[in-house]
């Protein structure tokens, strides 16, 4: 009798004796039993312990690409506005001692989107959490970083008004008068709470020295190589062009991976908005021209810069940018232009692009900023992203 009771374990490792003839295995039998209990449910937290990832209203479907990366859920997180437009969020779910990411991008309604972020930022803060880190892919307000000579945007008809009403803003004197808006939002982001910033391809670098806390840049640029290699069949025979002055660093850096040659194409501007004349530095005669810049609005600058190639005798032009704002007669005119295709990243919603305008085509980055997030959390560096696509 005592046997059979001694063996009745062997069959049954979820019943545990008191008392075992043999305690190794007894010891061996609970440590596996509570393995069993764990599962496959908790197969998850065991690989990004207490990480929450919460998404705004601005760009829902790159965040969820995130999460799937990463193998988690999104967190629970409800937004609407009262009656007198007011932005309330609520956070679902608890986040104490939590490692919390917000994934936030600037398009879309940039003011409401930015405040909602803010608030998001709060309330992740004072409950508690113990880091909060803004994923923002496309920075708000990043082009008003510097006092301006010239103050305005890149296109006539949006400012003719303006201009006409308040033509003192646009003239040189008006220079000190103008906000650095870039790092006023830097000084709200870190006043709300948050611990780190998580951006791509700001536009222009020094924004990272607005901050107090750290900021962490990514770049486009490897998922740019990527895609010309896979798309343009006669990428060798290609050279890359910056149609301004200001992103000539930018393009030097694609053409010496890729080896092949460069050129820039200098912008003068007798009046604010109104480009006078377009100057070619570099030889693209019989070449595949490829644009190169970090974001494009209205479109203006990248479309008399594709004029201006094929007057050069450029056989084909492609434009490549990070972030497609495409605010304005943005798709009207990349729809009558001379392009191959435009490619944008996802950091700003493209769906709706997409279906106006076939030329343009979208490169996915949800797995660098996954992979940044998933660093980020374990404490590993993500300088390995700077160069390098983590497929």
């Amino acid at each position: 009798m005592s046997d059979k009771k001694c063996s009745e374990p062997e069959t049954n490792d979820c019943v545990m004796p008191v008392r075992s003839a043999n305690p190794i295995r007894a010891r061996s039998l609970i440590r596996d039993n509570l393995e069993k209990q764990a599962g496959c449910l908790n197969l998850i937290h065991s690989r990004m312990p207490n990480i929450k990832v919460f998404s705004g209203t601005s760009h829902p479907d790159l965040a969820q690409r995130i999460v799937d990366r990463l193998g988690i859920d999104l967190g629970k997180v409800v937004t609407k506005k009262f009656s007198n437009l007011e932005t309330c969020v609520e956070i679902g779910e608890s986040v104490r001692g939590e490692d919390v990411y917000i994934v936030q991008s600037g398009s879309g309604e940039i003011n409401d989107n930015l405040m909602e972020l803010l608030i998001m930022i709060n309330a992740c803060k004072i409950a508690s959490a113990s880091r909060v880190t803004a994923v923002i892919p496309c920075f708000p307000y990043a082009r008003q970083d510097k006092k301006d000579k010239l103050a305005g945007g890149e296109d006539k008809e949006e400012n003719k008004l303006a201009k006409k009403n308040y033509d003192w803003k646009f003239r040189v004197n008006a220079q000190s008068r103008a906000p650095i808006s870039a790092k006023l939002v830097a000084n709200m982001l870190s006043v709300a709470g948050a611990d780190h910033i998580i951006t791509m391809d700001l536009h222009a670098s020094q924004i990272q020295g607005f901050f107090d806390i750290p900021v962490d840049n990514l770049y486009a640029e490897p998922a740019v190589l990527k895609w010309i290699k896979e798309n343009i069949p006669e990428w060798k025979n290609s050279i890359i062009v910056s149609p301004d002055a200001g992103g000539a660093k930018r393009v030097t850096s694609i053409a010496d991976r890729l080896n092949v040659e460069f050129a820039l194409i200098h912008k003068e501007r007798k009046k604010a908005n109104e480009v006078a004349s377009m100057v070619l530095v570099g030889d693209v005669k019989d070449k595949i021209a490829i644009l190169v810049d970090d974001m494009a609005d209205t479109c203006g600058t990248i479309v008399h810069a594709a004029d201006r190639l094929v007057e050069a005798g450029a056989t084909k032009v492609y434009a490549i940018l990070t972030h497609g704002i495409f605010s304005g007669p943005a798709i009207s005119r990349i729809n009558n232009a001379c392009f191959e295709a435009v490619v944008v990243t996802n950091t700003i919603p493209q769906d709706g692009h997409m279906r106006d305008c076939p030329k343009i085509q979208c490169i996915d980055v949800s797995m660098m900023f996954a992979e940044a997030v998933r660093r980020t959390h374990n404490g590993e560096s993500v300088s390995y992203l700077f160069s390098n696509v983590p497929y």
